[in-house]
Order: structure tokens, then C-alpha cells, then sequence
């Protein structure tokens, strides 16, 4: 049998975290935040088991983070990859293709890997009609979450790759 590795996937955190997504986090191998993260303490909430994969979003730029983050906010890549069992995940946030990345580009653009994580629009997307895959997870903090804060949680083993919506109430319209 094939280990199986747990992917938390967020995105557009926007300077806060949802706990509800931290806890989920705290359960996973590994954590990727496709960008809009806005500072570092978004970075420390997520405690995976393994690691954190974090790219830079369009609002991930010294003028909208603290002062005293500017260089842990200029090491952040445009795009990363992450390898797992039966394949690879390739994360940006997207925002180099406009408002609504279109998806036949993202495939184009990176054809060689099994999963596209993007983020920017903070609509929660799974499209699986062609490979690569590409995955929105939405927004996990509370700017424009769309219904409520969201993750995607990605088990990966060589045999087989399942994504999972997590949605949890939008606590702010309670």
C-alpha cells in the first residue's frame, strides 16, 4: 500500500487566518498558501506537520506588510513547486494572468505537473476536466471569502490524488 501525504491548500489570507482553517492545518503533512498572505504571523498559524509552501501574491510587497517583515516578504517566490507521491504541485497566485486566470493557460503554462494551486480570485475551484488539474482553494480569511472561509485539503499517494472543499461558515454574517 502507498503512503498517503495530506495537503492543506489556502489562499488570500489577507492578514488574517481563520482558526477553523488553522486547526485543519495542524492535521496536514504539508501546508501551501497560494498568496495574499499579508504578513508574517499568517505564516506562523500554519503548523503542518512537515512543512509551509508560500508564494507571493499581488498584495505580498514591503509597502502592505510590517516594516520589520520586508525581507521574509521579499524571499517569497513567484511560483514553487512541491513534489509528492504520483506527482507534482505547481503554486502561484495567478494574478500575472489578469482578474479570472484562464485555465487553458495555466495548463499550457505548466504542462508538467499533475496539480495547478492558484489563488487571487477568491473563488473556490476544482477543475479536473484535463491535467493538469487546476485548484482555487478561496479566500481562508475574511476578505471576500465568497460564503464563508475555505480551504482544500489534497491526498496524494502514488496510486491515486483526491481533493477535498473544506467550507466553514462565514462567521462575520452570523
Amino acid at each position: 500500500m502507498s503512503a498517503t501525504v495530506t495537503v492543506g491548500i489556502l489562499s488570500d489570507t489577507h492578514g488574517f487566518l481563520d482558526q477553523r482553517i488553522a486547526e485543519v492545518i495542524r492535521d496536514c503533512d504539508y501546508a501551501i498558501h497560494a498568496g495574499d498572505i499579508m504578513g508574517a504571523h499568517i505564516l506562523d498559524q500554519l503548523q503542518p506537520r512537515e512543512r509551509v509552501i508560500a508564494v507571493a501574491g499581488n498584495n505580498d510587497h514591503p509597502a502592505f506588510w510590517h516594516r520589520e517583515e520586508a525581507e521574509l516578504v521579499a524571499t517569497l517566490p513567484e511560483m514553487t513547486d512541491l513534489e509528492l507521491p504520483g506527482g507534482t504541485v505547481r503554486i502561484e497566485h495567478g494574478h500575472r494572468l489578469g482578474g479570472f486566470p484562464d485555465h487553458d493557460q495555466l495548463r499550457w503554462d505548466h504542462a508538467e505537473v499533475k496539480l495547478v494551486v492558484y489563488g487571487h480570485t477568491h473563488k473556490r475551484v476544482i477543475d479536473q476536466q484535463a491535467r493538469p488539474w487546476i485548484v482555487n482553494p478561496g479566500a481562508a480569511g475574511r476578505e471576500r471569502t465568497k460564503g464563508g472561509p475555505s480551504c482544500l485539503i489534497l491526498s496524494a499517494s502514488e496510486v491515486e490524488w483526491k481533493i477535498e472543499t473544506l467550507l466553514f461558515a462565514d462567521t462575520e454574517a452570523a
